[in-house]
Parts: structure tokens; C-alpha cells; sequence
């Protein structure tokens, strides 16, 4: 007797019809084309020729006896009726998905792919891994520096880790689970040469005219220039370098003063690569302007391998800061206090 439920008598079943269903090599280029927005991108995630990404899509076309996409301009567009087929193909090859790593993972142990702001996973996350592996070997961790943040609807990730500022962060979008796990102090950091060679820093106000290494904008300055009550113009000097470990190699190269937490330049400072700069006796040159937050699906939360993560995530972050904030606690502004952070 076979183990397989069998469906009631009479019960009707559309799947049982296989013509009722596209060929499913052009429902998935259907998926990855609506998803990415053009078929180069979704040929370059399929690992496939575009041309084959074409003929998935007019093939579905020709089967379903409708268009999918407005041809009229250059770029292929999802229409009225595509946008719609797609949001149903797309949810359903989700289930798919979720459900084999579901059976994958009960089989084989659990793997979670985690996406990662660069500087955080490189200076410091990369390095602890192999203290959750020794804690959890059943458990795999494939971790992706990215400055974009997945599409949790599309399963591109488990998990996600950002620096998420107080001013104009924001919060979690819809169905999504936000851990506040770790709240640094950010202090500026210079090179021991640059330091020789600049006069001395007494106060924040003195670093308003110098050379500041920024990430992309200059807004993680503004927030601790405003953490320290301090307002100032509509733009200050230096080059925008994208990426925190970017910032903090030009800093040790002796090119200008980067702002950066504990997690990103704890090895330079005992190394002796960069010190921070304008310390003080009695004066506080921290400011805590943002957290990082591991973000996940809501109904992810509950995963076994899930929940191990983060609890492991946040007991080591606050661990490490614990033993290594390099000052006093740092002042807390009342501008500050309408953050939308909450630990879950």
C-alpha cells in the first residue's frame, strides 16, 4: 500500500490535468525576469544565455495565448496581465522553494544564507563564524557582503545585518522581524601620522573643517556632528568612499578622519593602525547614532536554526562590546530619541 495520501473521491484536482500547467523552465525565467526587472539580469541568475531567457518567455506566451509584456520600447515590461500572472508564479515558486529546503534541511542539517553590510561582515562577523560552527555544526552559515538588502518575499535570504541610523532609518517593512542586536559608540579615528602632522583635536568643532572620510553621503558625520549638538553646513569636505573598511584603509593610510564602532576597528586600534582621535580626560568623543539589526522574515523567526543565529548574534556582539567599547558610556542626545529600533 503506498504511503501517499490519495485525494477523496470525486475531489477535483487541476494539478492532476498536466496541461493545466506551463512548462516549468519558463514559469522560472517568468519569475527571475519580473523579479530582477530585465532579462540580462535574470539570464545572469539563471546562469543561462538571454537568448534562452527570450525563447522561456515567448514560449509561456504562446502556451498561455497571451501577452505578457509591452514590446513597445527597447526593455521588454511586464503588462496589466503579466504583473498579475507574475504575483501569483512568483508566490508559488517561493512555496517551492521553501518547501525543499525544508525537506533538504530535516535530511542534511540546516543551511541559512546570511546578507551582511561589507564592513561588519569582513572586520568582524567573518571572523566569529567559527565560534557558531563549533556550537552548531549541524548548522551551515554562507555569508554575502552586500550594500543591498534581500528580498525576503523572493527567499534571496534567511537573514540580514545592517547599520541602521537613528535619523532616517526608518524601520522594518511589512513582515519583516527586526533584532536590534548591538548599540555602538562611534568615535573618529585618524592614523598615527595624520595625527603628528594636524594640530591637536580639543573638541568635535575642530574636526568640522578638516578632511572626513565618508561612506556614501555624509550622514553618518552630520548625525554625530548633532550628537554633540553641533550644526553644520550644507557640506563637509572629504571623499565619499562607499564602504566603511574603505573609509577605515583610507584612515590608516594617513588620508583624513573616519568614524567607525568597535566591531570595524578594534584590531586597528590594539594593532596600533589608528587611534582615536580628540579623547579627552572628562570628555566624550562617542556618540551612539544608530544599531545593527538582524532582519528576517516574521514566519522565519520561529526556524530552529533561525532562532540559534540570533540569539548567538546578539549574545557575542554584546559580549564583544562589553569587553571592548574604548571609553565611557557614550552621550545620548534627546534628538536622537524618536529612533524606530525595538528590540524584538
Amino acid at each position: 500500500m503506498s504511503d501517499v495520501e490519495s485525494p477523496r473521491p470525486g475531489a477535483p484536482s487541476i494539478v492532476a490535468d498536466r496541461r493545466a500547467i506551463p512548462p516549468f523552465a519558463s514559469l522560472r525565467a517568468f519569475e527571475a525576469v519580473g523579479r530582477v526587472g530585465g532579462i540580462r539580469k535574470a539570464a545572469l541568475e539563471l546562469s543561462v544565455d538571454h537568448a534562452v531567457v527570450s525563447r522561456h518567455l515567448r514560449a509561456l506566451e504562446a502556451w498561455l495565448g497571451v501577452a505578457l509584456f509591452d514590446r513597445s520600447s527597447s526593455v521588454p515590461r511586464l503588462n496589466a496581465t503579466g504583473r498579475h500572472y507574475h504575483q501569483s508564479i512568483a508566490a508559488s515558486i517561493t512555496d517551492i522553494a521553501r518547501a525543499t529546503r525544508d525537506v533538504v534541511g530535516s535530511q542534511k542539517g540546516e543551511r541559512l544564507l546570511i546578507w551582511c553590510v561589507p564592513g561588519f561582515a569582513s572586520r568582524w562577523l567573518a571572523a566569529n563564524l567559527d565560534l557558531f560552527a563549533q556550537l552548531h555544526p549541524g548548522i551551515e552559515i554562507e555569508l554575502r557582503p552586500t550594500d543591498t538588502s534581500p528580498a525576503f518575499g523572493s527567499d534571496e535570504a534567511d537573514g540580514d545585518i545592517r547599520f541602521v541610523r537613528d535619523i532616517g532609518g526608518g524601520g522594518p517593512p511589512p513582515g519583516v522581524d527586526w533584532l536590534t542586536f548591538a548599540r555602538p559608540s562611534v568615535v573618529p579615528v585618524a592614523s598615527h601620522d595624520w595625527i603628528a602632522t594636524h594640530p591637536p583635536i580639543k573638541t568635535p568643532w575642530d574636526l568640522v573643517d578638516l578632511r572626513l572620510l565618508h561612506e556614501e553621503s555624509d550622514e553618518e558625520w552630520r548625525a554625530w556632528f548633532i550628537a554633540h549638538d553641533l550644526a553644520v553646513g550644507a557640506r563637509l569636505l572629504g571623499p565619499r568612499l562607499w564602504h566603511a573598511h574603505l573609509t577605515l584603509d583610507a584612515a590608516r593610510r594617513g588620508q583624513g578622519v573616519a568614524l567607525a564602532n568597535p566591531f570595524l576597528i578594534a584590531d586597528d586600534i590594539s594593532e596600533g593602525f589608528l587611534k582615536v582621535v580628540g579623547q579627552q580626560p572628562g570628555r566624550e568623543v562617542g556618540a551612539k547614532i544608530g544599531a545593527y539589526v538582524f532582519a528576517t522574515r516574521e514566519d522565519a523567526v520561529a526556524r530552529p536554526a533561525m532562532r540559534k543565529f540570533r540569539d548567538w548574534l546578539a549574545a557575542r556582539a554584546g559580549a564583544f562590546l562589553q569587553d571592548r567599547e574604548m571609553a565611557e558610556p557614550p552621550i545620548e542626545r534627546a534628538v536622537l530619541a524618536h529612533a524606530a529600533l525595538s528590540v524584538q
